[in-house]
């Protein structure tokens, strides 16, 4: 009979707080395929159309029909809202207008493309985010999504199809959905659709057909996407279960729990479970139960079962190590928690015939009449391979060797009973002649209760026998002996034995319990201790210290962190100085761990002959660093509580290094804004100043040029004069024209204009200084029209050219050439020389404020061009990079988007 568990209060009010949240909020619906064309959106207009039929108010607020004829007339009839266009490069692209559907609240909205990415300029960057928005202002939306898009599978089915797809949708976004409708079709029958162009148009079906559209892709993506509803809906009824408080087994999957047992042929059993879950394609679990007995097992016992344990992980179980009382309830509870229904045993020897003269049932018997649900699978276990008999006789050796020392133990305990038992009978004797015979009795289930506290079940059954014993020998008439005068005594020993049996099993059991409670209770406090700690660490030093003192705690040993610098280094904590060459930690192995993702090192498989465990320290955005343990006992990493402990350990500093990294970011990037702004400001205030007197110098050096009896010395004078009064009047408008960039100041007046003229102009404006040099055009006629400044872009080549013209030789050749690259929507000019070329490896650091093209440089300048020329093209939508030319010299590339230039009417075409 089971017994009903009452609800945890606490869980009660979260679940009503969560009914709350929920009721408030809107519900999402996903029709969810295996790819395009197989009827998501005719489902959801579908079913649109029908509770639009039932009153409801519905709002198509973006439904893609693909210009199939059968959508669109489901799409008639429909209030559809109007798409907000955004501008971007010059475009304007169609996006779904969020704010229109909030400020007209329809009761569902259709939204579909679920992973589809938003234009640049939109609220959010993706369209699961405008819904979620919609969401938590009660607004019900359906939506459609393919496999392919889901952020887990991403990876499979590009190595499927071979396409990579780019707009992908969080699983956890997925597994909250209140509803997910699968639409399936077959792939003969989604092939025949395409072909019949009920999937895609013209050339687009054709290219379909060539590439993702081949009869194995959509096969498999089709059991990729039944595989994953059917996840779906399995978390569905589990919860349910859970909601319901559902005991009984539901055989909905073929799930498989296994029982680890303490017997050598315990591996033998896990290795058939897994075999039997990887025919059945079934999800398992391996669950150990710690029982009272099985706890005081030799260690060298115990070891080996949480190898097993272990091991089960590595086959991909998913394992958990139970604290029990009794093995048959901890089984049951947890199979019925898991909706496990198959139980894998190992087959058990024959009870022993005093047990059976007892009635004591076998725990598999226990097993089958109390879950009578189950299906109980038992295996034999394989016969041994001479080096696997050869390993299991020495392990038994020594564990027969800790047995002896257990069994010394063990006397000592029994022994301290019986003594415990004298020490009360010699005590009572003074007494029972105060005393009745019933307060002496009461004074001996003390002592059993005492034993049971102190010294466990066994000693204490010892002690509910002596005391019987002598209670008869010393304290009933006949004394001194262990006849009975009296029949009745017979009935006080039966109840004295009773009540000490029970005594002590429940003393002995609550001491368990409350042994194991203390553990708890450590784990949860040391865990609550540390995130106070570290919610207070503001920088990585603190978080270091506090981990590392924490940890060392936990494990009795060493514990060490390596954190990632800035530029994804492994830097080891400050505290390794201080331990010997020798015990240090490898830096390899954390550097191994890290990229892996994966414990290593001691108790693991990749390098477990360290002395040290490793564990990445995993934050939600990416790995913050290793963890590095060296703990007193190797044996403690096994313990499967404790590694879960040590991996919430792990998380929590990750999140808490995470935290502190961005913290440091944004503090680098606030006063990077600030000494920005103060060093534009600064410029600017300079420019202006500046412009004033150099317009004056220029001109009194321009009037004394003039001057008719000016000797020769000096009207050379007056020659430099202007040339360096240019030259820095150059350099100034060069740092107003940063500043003003920087400030936003600048407002682009683009039109349509063809590149040669561009070109064209900015060679006219250094017509004098290009002379010592040779120019080459390579600019294709044809070209199109660019939508862009052309004073600015002027400003750019002018930049480049002049940048050309200072660090090249005379009668070097400068080079100007376009072309087109339609793939990626732009138009290429390049502006190259045969000069020395430019400084390797600092070609992006030219780009950057007041750098130069060599340190030492006796060039004039500030270092202000290249930066110009930088923001003036990204102002534009575009870039430019720089590079070294493999026969030699410099070559600037300016990628600028091509755009849709305007029609011209008809009149002025034939012109």
């Amino acid at each position: 009979m089971s017994i009903e568990k009452r609800p945890d209060p606490d869980e009660l009010l979260a679940q009503i707080r969560e009914q709350e949240s929920a009721e408030q909020r809107g519900r999402l619906r996903i029709y969810f395929g295996s790819s395009a064309g197989v009827g998501k959106t005719f489902a959801m207009l579908q079913a649109a159309r029908k509770l639009q039929a039932d009153g409801l108010d519905v709002l198509a607020g973006v439904v893609v029909t693909h210009g199939r004829s059968e959508t669109q007339a489901l799409l008639d009839g429909l209030p559809v809202l109007p798409l907000r266009e955004l501008e971007y490069r010059g475009r304007k692209l169609p996006e779904f207008d969020l704010d229109g559907v909030l400020e007209r609240r329809p009761a569902l909205v259709l939204v579909d493309e679920l992973a589809h990415a938003n234009a640049p300029g939109s609220r959010h960057p993706k369209r699961w985010q405008d819904v979620e928005e919609l969401l938590s202002r009660g607004i019900n939306v359906y939506s459609t999504l393919n496999v392919q898009h889901l952020e887990s599978l991403n990876d499979v089915v590009g190595g499927i199809t071979g396409v990579r797809v780019q707009e992908t949708l969080p699983d956890t976004f997925f597994d909250r959905a209140d509803e997910v409708v699968m639409v399936d079709t077959p792939a003969d029958e989604l092939l025949a659709r395409l072909a019949a162009g009920k999937v895609y148009m013209g050339p687009q079906a054709q290219r379909a057909a060539q590439n993702f559209f081949r009869k194995g892709n959509l096969m498999a993506l089709r059991e990729l996407a039944l595989r994953r509803t059917a996840d779906r809906v399995e978390d569905d009824v589990q919860a349910w279960r859970s909601n319901q408080r559902v005991a009984q087994v539901w055989k909905t999957e073929a799930a498989i729990l296994c029982a680890i047992g303490p017997s050598p042929a315990a591996e033998s059993v896990l290795r058939s479970a897994a075999q039997l879950a990887q025919q059945l394609n079934v999800s398992w679990h391996a669950v150990y139960v710690e029982t009272p007995a099985l706890r005081r097992l030799p260690d060298a016992q115990r070891d080996r079962i949480l190898r097993v344990v272990r091991l089960a992980h590595e086959l991909g179980a998913q394992t958990a190590v139970l604290n029990a009382q009794d093995l048959t309830p901890a089984l049951l509870a947890y199979a019925r928690e898991h909706n496990l229904s198959k139980l894998v045993l190992g087959r058990s020897q024959p009870a022993p015939a005093w047990r059976r003269w007892l009635g004591s049932l076998p725990w598999q018997q226990r097993l089958a009449e109390e879950g009578p649900e189950l299906d109980l699978i038992t295996v034999a276990a394989a016969p041994l391979q001479p080096a696997r008999r050869t390993q299991a006789s020495e392990q038994l050796a020594q564990e027969h060797e800790e047995r002896e020392l257990q069994w010394q133990r063990l006397a000592g305990r029994y022994g301290l009973a019986a003594l415990a038992c004298a020490a009360t009978a010699l005590l009572s004797w003074p007494l029972q002649l105060a005393f009745d015979q019933s307060n002496i009795v009461m004074l001996f289930l003390l002592t059993v209760v005492g034993v049971a506290l102190r010294l466990g079940r066994g000693p204490a059954v010892l002690a509910s026998f002596v005391s019987v014993g002598l209670f008869d020998f010393f304290f009933v008439q006949p004394r001194l002996s262990f006849a009975v005068s009296d029949v009745q005594y017979l009935l006080t020993f039966a109840v004295m034995l009773a009540v000490g049996l029970i005594i002590g099993q429940l003393t002995a059991g609550l001491r368990y319990q409350a042994q194991l409670s203390t553990e708890r209770e450590a784990r949860s406090r040391s865990l609550f201790e540390l995130t106070s700690d570290l919610a207070g660490a503001l920088q990585t030093e603190a978080v270091l210290q506090v981990a590392e003192t924490a940890l060392a705690e936990e494990v009795h040993g060493e514990a060490l962190l390596y954190v990632l610098d800035l530029k994804d280094a492994l830097r080891p904590s400050p505290r390794q100085d201080s331990l010997a060459a020798g015990e240090q930690p490898d830096a390899g192995t954390a550097r191994w761990a890290l990229d892996h993702g994966q414990a290593a090192g001691l108790s693991t498989d990749t390098l477990a002959g360290s002395a040290w465990f490793y564990l990445p320290l995993q934050a939600p955005m990416r790995t913050r660093g290793v963890l590095a343990l060296k703990p007193k006992s190797s044996r403690s990493l096994m313990l499967p509580e404790l590694r879960a402990q040590l991996e919430t350990y792990a998380r929590i500093i990750g999140q808490a290094l995470e935290r502190v990294h961005y913290v440091e970011v944004a503090q680098e990037a606030l006063v990077h804004i600030e000494g920005e702004r103060l060093r534009n400001s600064l410029l600017s205030a300079l420019s202006h100043d500046l412009r004033t007197p150099l317009a004056g110098l220029y001109g009194l050096a321009q009037t004394l040029d003039r001057t008719p009896e000016l000797p020769p010395q000096a009207r050379e004078l007056s020659a430099a004069l202007q040339q360096q009064a240019q030259r820095i009047s150059a350099m100034v408008n060069n740092l107003l024209d940063m500043a003003r960039l920087q400030s936003g100041a600048v407002r682009l007046n683009r039109q349509w204009q063809p590149i040669e003229e561009v070109v064209g102009t900015a060679l006219q404006s250094l017509q004098p200084a290009l002379s010592s040099h040779q120019l080459q055009l390579q600019i294709p006629p044809g070209l199109p029209l660019l939508h862009l400044d052309a004073a600015l872009m002027e400003r750019v080549l002018g930049n480049l050219l002049e940048n050309a013209l200072k660090y090249t030789p005379s009668g070097s050749t400068l080079s100007i050439s376009a072309e087109l690259a339609p793939a990626a929507g732009q138009l290429k000019l390049r502006v190259s020389d045969n000069g020395p070329g430019l400084p390797p490896g600092r070609e992006e650091q030219l780009f950057a404020k007041f750098s130069r093209g060599e340190r030492e440089s006796s060039t004039p300048g500030v270092g202000l061009g290249l930066a110009i020329c930088r923001a003036i093209v990204q102002a534009h939508g575009g870039e430019i990079h720089a590079e070294n030319r493999p026969e030699g010299g410099a070559c600037f590339v300016i990628s600028l988007p091509l755009g849709e230039p305007p029609e011209l009417p008809l009149d002025e075409a034939l012109e």
